[in-house]
Parts: structure tokens; sequence; C-alpha cells
């Protein structure tokens, strides 16, 4: 089984070399570049950490900002890139899904070769998943092409850090309930949205909706992969690490010692991820 990371940043040297400048035009993206772990990390890197981990490929996106031109400049650069890394790196999109150029943006990038869209953040690009207004054009775009999309998401209760955001579990409820063709990957576990489908009214609702396990060492002790698995979603984890924020390495030792089978850490660690990226049978 070869691993996949499905959560990984990679921001241009542009960027890089400027971060003041461009945390001074948004200001999300500066309350995450100002904190203390913090890290930026260019596609070569990423690469570099996907070998030194033992990965195959990874999801790569540049930063979720809420002006189109600097979303337009990271998507160049993650175009560039996973064609120069076809066999590594699996390309998404940003935009912010209220701007009326989203869809023209969306299918833009997806004629260039990436694969989904995200990572989107609500509070952070200034749009609700709450108003149909602000995101019917931008998912019926990512239905129609096919394009999975990967939705920031934090837990309600526990310690702050920074880009901890106010989007409640409601707010996901009913974005989810509204696009039943959209295939959506909550991050972060979905901020313990997945606890909830155990609630037979939520889970006929999720039948598109994955959750990813980034950031989980900071969130979580390693018992989640086995009550996770308990509750239904092992067909629907996805291994993402955050990375640069977190090295990939950190996770598997807590994935091997939490309980669940080979088979299930398979399929988390790689057998999802893969399977999502098949091209499906056409309907009968």
């Amino acid at each position: 089984m070869e691993k996949i990371d499905f959560h990984i940043h990679v921001t241009p040297p542009e960027i890089c070399r400027n971060v003041e400048k461009y945390a001074r035009r948004e200001p999300y993206f500066g309350l995450l570049s100002a904190s203390p772990s913090n890290r930026f990390a260019s596609c070569e890197e990423a690469v570099a950490e996907l070998d030194r981990a033992g990965f195959a490929q990874a999801v790569v996106f540049g930063f979720g900002f809420r002006d189109m031109g600097l979303c337009r400049m990271v998507n160049d650069y993650v175009i560039a890139k996973t064609r120069e890394y076809p066999e590594r790196l699996i390309g998404f999109t940003v935009v912010p899904p209220a701007h009326p150029e989203s869809a023209r943006e969306i299918a833009r990038c997806a004629d260039a070769g990436l694969r989904g869209v995200g990572e989107v953040f609500p509070a952070g690009q200034g749009f609700s998943l709450e108003d149909p207004a602000d995101t019917r054009v931008f998912a019926g775009c990512c239905v129609e092409r096919g394009l999975p999309v990967l939705i920031h998401a934090n837990e309600p209760v526990g310690h702050y850090y920074p880009g901890k955001t106010p989007t409640t579990l409601g707010e996901l409820e009913r974005f989810v309930g509204r696009n039943p063709d959209l295939t959506i990957i909550l991050a972060h576990w979905g901020g313990g949205f997945l606890w909830y489908e155990m609630m037979p009214e939520v889970k006929k609702k999720c039948r598109n909706l994955y959750y990813d396990t980034a950031a989980s060492v900071f969130l979580y002790d390693e018992r989640i992969y086995k009550v996770a698995c308990a509750a239904g979603i092992t067909e629907r984890i996805l291994f993402g690490s955050d990375f640069p924020l977190v090295s990939l390495s950190r996770y598997l030792d807590g994935i091997a010692r939490s309980g669940v089978s080979e088979e299930a850490q398979s399929l988390i660690l790689g057998g999802n991820a893969a399977r999502l990226f098949s091209p499906q049978p056409p309907a009968v």
C-alpha cells in the first residue's frame, strides 16, 4: 500500500521572501504567519518530506487568500510544480468561494490538471457556509467537475490557537445537507463533526463526506483512530499531516499503537485517498 498525505501546504518563494507584505494585505494570513509554530515549505521541501517519511504522494495547495489575484499566484505555482512532480504531488485549487470569478478559476485550474479545491477557510476568507449565495456557484462548479472540496474545521472546545475560528458544527451540517452530491473533506477530524454521524438523521447526509487527520497530534491522543473506526467511518478517514506545521513521521507510531487493524491503517494511510481519486465507473 502506498501512503498518501492529503493535507500539505506549499508556498511560492515570492511569498516566503515577502511574508510581512502579504500579511498586511491579508489579515488571516497575517494571523497564521505570525504564530511561532508557523512554517513555510516549497514543493521541493514537501517532496523531500515525503521521501523521509516513506510516502508516495501528497495533496498540496497554496494558502486560501481572500484576494483572487493572490489565489491565482499560488495556483500557478501548484500547477507548475505538479507538472514537475506528477507522480508525487496532487494539486488542489484555492479560491475565495464567494468571489464572482471563483468558478472560472476552478475551471482554469482543473483544465490545467488540479484535482480538487481547498483548503478553504470560511472565517478567514470572509464567506458563510450558511449563505447559499456565497457557495452555490462554487459548490455547483465542483460537482460539475467532480472535484472534492477540503474545508477547514475546528473543534468548538479546548485550547485556543491561531486559526481557531467560530464556524459551528451546525453550519457544517447544513452545508453538507444542502450539497449531497459534493464530495467534502472536513479538515482536522471535522472539528468533532464525525461523532454526530452516529445520529441516523446526520448519517444519511454524509455519504460523500470525509475527514482528514491534519494536526491530530496537537488535538487528540491516538485513541481517536480506534474510536473513529468504531463510529463506522473507517473508509472515509484520510491521513493528513498539515506539513510543514507537523512532520509526517510524528503520526506513524501513534497510528500503529492506536489499536486499529492493519487493514484500517492501510485505508487511512492511503487506500481511502487512492479510491477517492480513482475513476468512477459509469452509472448503469
